[in-house]
């Protein structure tokens, strides 16, 4: 079977509908010295996954039922949720934002969330609120859109999101759910030098370059008809 350039295979006369889906970067500004480089989070999936095995990726996944009905310590930041309205109607938006959160909290530890009781009868969400935390949403900064190709097995219609580690509850990763093998903070050149896939090395490049200039447009990645293409919202 053919490949594409992240060694994943391609799937030839098929077409599947994305998946929605939400990943965020985690980034850090302390350190020693007075002005030390900023650090970003990022996990090596484990070999014995189908899709991006081996590969660094920030943390995120997919989508849950559950992730539109969780109750939350805080809302989308204002200019955050108008710029999240342009890809997705308010409701999915919200939950996107809600995914993120989870997803961090999934195959890190990390939790980005404030003190607080919730109940919920999903299994995504019970580890979490055991914590005596509901997620905190308004630190979160939306930051990009990418959609897969249509020639992979998954496919994927993600939006990024940044935020800073000092939301965090603790900046000690646990040991997540297995899904990636190792985590640790890097610096950008540091983590421009890991085996990334395509997508992760072009929003890493987006973000370095928003950290100079927030009000730059926020990129979407997608693919037509074989082709990259980068368009912004």
């Amino acid at each position: 079977m053919a490949v594409d350039e992240d060694n994943v295979p391609i799937l030839k006369g098929r077409s599947l509908r994305p998946k929605d889906a939400a990943t965020v970067l985690v980034i850090r500004r302390d350190g020693p010295g007075l002005n030390p480089p900023p650090r970003v989070l990022m996990g090596r999936r484990a070999k014995g996954h189908v899709f991006m095995a081996s590969k660094w990726v920030f943390p995120g996944g997919r989508l849950h039922a559950s992730d539109y009905r969780i109750a939350s310590a805080s809302e989308l930041h204002r200019d955050t949720a108008s710029r999240l309205h342009l890809t997705a109607p308010p409701p999915r938006a919200r939950a996107l934002a809600a995914a993120a959160v989870r997803e961090l909290f999934e195959e890190t530890g990390l939790v980005l969330g404030q003190a607080g009781r919730g109940q919920t009868r999903s299994p995504e969400w019970r580890d979490f609120l055991a914590t005596g935390h509901l997620p905190h949403l308004e630190p979160l900064r939306f930051v990009g859109r990418a959609i897969t190709p249509p020639v992979r097995p998954r496919r994927f219609d993600a939006r990024f999101f940044t935020v800073d580690a000092a939301h965090l509850v603790s900046l000690d990763p646990g040991s997540g759910c297995g899904e990636l093998d190792e985590i640790a903070w890097f610096d950008w050149e540091a983590a421009a030098q890991l085996d990334l896939p395509s997508i992760t090395r072009a929003i890493l490049a987006d973000v370095a370059a928003r950290l100079d200039d927030p009000a730059r447009p926020i990129p979407y990645h997608r693919f037509d008809h074989g082709r990259h293409r980068l368009l912004t919202l």
